[in-house]
């Protein structure tokens, strides 16, 4: 059991490293159906990992000048207190309640990761320079997710960073982890009012995703990042389905209509995505 939470805290980190986002998506689970913890404790446990393995895998991309310290700071500082307020509240939700809230966070997150950007509109950046009311709402809505269900924050942070911001992809995803880190620690200030951590657990997963993130940041910009999004998407998905599963029970998925809404929206998707895929312009070069 040790080794395969050893494992998976590698492929934290190396998500964390890779991707700049990923690390509480895999966190949670981990802690929760392989370390045997419960869902309030995981979830105060993996902001302190995601915390920890965001300031490590920090340095590498700080030395090849890929972060933007003044945008991150401005955009965590409002991040820092949505989390610390969405930490306090999920103090009187209850565990299975959060539970459920984390599985939909990570179908949305995989949904998200496999559909990518549309070819030929790739969200560019805001030369004009992003308003500060902007910049608030952003920050207090993507602190308060990360700090109610301990995860969402790197795959929300990168987009705000690139439309808000105004940053290049690489120098988005190396930002995001200042930010990412100032959430995790915000947030787990709000939680630590109805939970607690286990020092000797959080430590070895932290260590274990620290090595990760290391090895993910020397891989940043070698690794078919499309490629590599549409896996780690098809992963969370799967995963976040059965976390899911499990929270809802066996009544609700055997029920007809749950099968006739997952398969409506199967096919509503797929049909969707065909059509985006006739009517999208070709890139010009």
């Amino acid at each position: 059991m040790t080794a395969l939470v050893v494992a998976a805290s590698l492929l934290v980190g190396v998500s964390l490293g890779v991707l700049g986002g990923g690390g509480s998506i895999l966190t949670v689970p981990v802690l929760v159906h392989l370390a045997g913890q419960e869902p309030k404790e995981a979830i105060a446990t993996s902001l302190f990992v995601v915390g920890v393995t965001s300031l490590v895998a920090l340095v590498p991309h700080a030395r090849a000048r890929r972060v933007r310290w003044r945008t991150g700071l401005v955009l965590g500082a409002f991040s820092m207190a949505g989390a610390y307020a969405g930490g306090r509240a999920a103090a009187f939700v209850p565990g299975t309640a959060l539970l459920a809230a984390f599985a939909l966070m990570m179908l949305a997150t995989a949904f998200a990761m496999l559909r990518g950007p549309r070819r030929g509109r790739e969200p560019k950046p805001r030369h004009g320079g992003p308003k500060p009311w902007h910049i608030a709402v952003e920050g207090l809505a993507v602190g308060a997710v990360t700090g109610f269900v301990g995860s969402g924050g790197g795959f929300l942070v990168v987009p705000a960073l690139v439309l808000l911001g105004g940053l290049r992809m690489s120098a988005a995803v190396g930002t995001s982890l200042l930010v990412i880190a100032m959430n995790s620690f915000a947030g787990l200030a709000g939680h630590l009012s109805g939970a607690t951590v286990d020092p000797v657990l959080a430590l070895t997963v932290t260590g274990a995703a620290v090595a990760g993130s290391l090895v993910g940041a020397r891989l940043a910009g070698r690794v078919p990042q499309d490629g590599l999004r549409t896996a780690f998407g098809w992963f969370v998905a799967v995963t976040g389905a059965l976390v899911l599963a499990r929270q809802l029970g066996p009544a609700v998925w055997t029920h007809p209509v749950t099968w006739a809404v997952l398969g409506t929206a199967a096919v509503g998707g797929w049909a969707v995505r065909r059509v985006r895929s006739r009517t999208v312009a070709p890139v010009r070069e």
